[in-house]
């Protein structure tokens, strides 16, 4: 079971990597514009099963779907195999098959877009099935560690207001994500000019619906953050001595800080710089994942549960 569990844990390392590799690019992909790079063929591009002389568009957007390819295979024989080795943990089927069905749907979904178009509403979901993927992926691995070792098994011991808190804020914060894609599906980035004025006012006068979408989504961040301060300061004030939860929170709390910084920065240098972008898709990622963990910890009963 050791042997087995080894090569589980670096199979979800590497799987997970991959999976954020995929985010990378589509966020990516989106930044640059590049979802029309092979044409309105796929899984071809422009008919082509390797495109000759590419230009760059039509490189980001091949090079997506040719990793997104082979990372959602790996996805799926990390399902598999968790499946079968982590069986006696109750997380473990849920995680699989939201996995793989993510993996799956988010790929329907971009080649339905590719061939058919979508609107940017539903284009949107793309980026919130990806972090779903993603999250679900780096659980499975987290679960994998933790059978192999009893002292990493964690159950906390929380109230039943916490637990509610916790999840109530992951939920919000995959709507928030929802909120970020659509501004940049939208084409919105730059409806508003400066931060924290909207072209220089509170609630501006001139008002059209992508500046509606930015201020939607500026007011959706700030909400985040209020509540990510809450659950840092119940944290620390009712379960201090519960390490695991206090680094989770103060984590939350850095990447929160990190999403709010280069989100400015994305307005304030008018998305000049391509790598701000992406990082902003980054971090809104790892922080989704780290509050996907704590609800996986804040809603475990028992250590029973991992008797074999």
């Amino acid at each position: 079971m050791k042997r087995l569990h080894k090569g589980l844990k670096r199979f979800g390392v590497i799987t997970s990597l991959g999976v954020l590799l995929v985010l990378i690019q589509g966020a990516l992909v989106t930044n640059t514009g590049s979802g029309e790079g092979c044409g309105q063929t796929w899984p071809l591009c422009f008919g082509q099963v390797i495109p000759i002389d590419p230009p760059p568009e039509t490189v980001i957007e091949f090079s997506h779907r040719l990793i997104a390819g082979i990372v959602g295979m790996l996805v799926i024989f990390m399902a598999i195999w968790s499946w079968r080795a982590l069986k006696h943990l109750p997380e473990t089927k849920s995680l699989s098959i939201i996995s793989v069905f993510m993996i799956i749907f988010q790929g329907l979904l971009g080649a339905g877009a590719v061939v058919f178009g979508q609107s940017d509403l539903i284009m949107a979901l793309h980026f919130g099935f990806s972090a779903l993927s993603f999250a679900s992926v780096v659980l499975l691995t987290r679960l994998a560690f933790e059978d192999s070792n009893p002292r990493k098994q964690y159950v906390p011991i929380v109230s039943k207001a916490y637990k509610w808190f916790v999840i109530v804020t992951t939920i919000y914060a995959y709507l928030a994500i929802y909120t970020g894609a659509y501004v940049k599906h939208k084409n919105a980035t730059l409806a508003c000019s400066g931060f924290p004025l909207c072209n220089g006012e509170l609630i501006p006068s001139v008002f059209h619906d992508l500046i509606g979408v930015q201020l939607l989504h500026r007011a959706a961040a700030m909400l985040l953050a209020l509540l990510l301060i809450i659950l840092f300061i119940w944290t620390l004030k009712a379960f201090r001595k519960q390490s695991v939860l206090v680094f989770c929170a103060t984590l939350t709390i850095l990447l929160v800080a990190g999403q709010a910084a280069s989100g400015i920065a994305v307005v304030l240098t008018e998305n000049a710089t391509l790598t701000i972008g992406i990082f902003h898709a980054l971090l809104i990622s790892l922080l989704f994942t780290v509050l996907c963990y704590m609800v996986m910890l804040v809603t475990r009963k028992n250590k029973d549960r991992y008797k074999k």
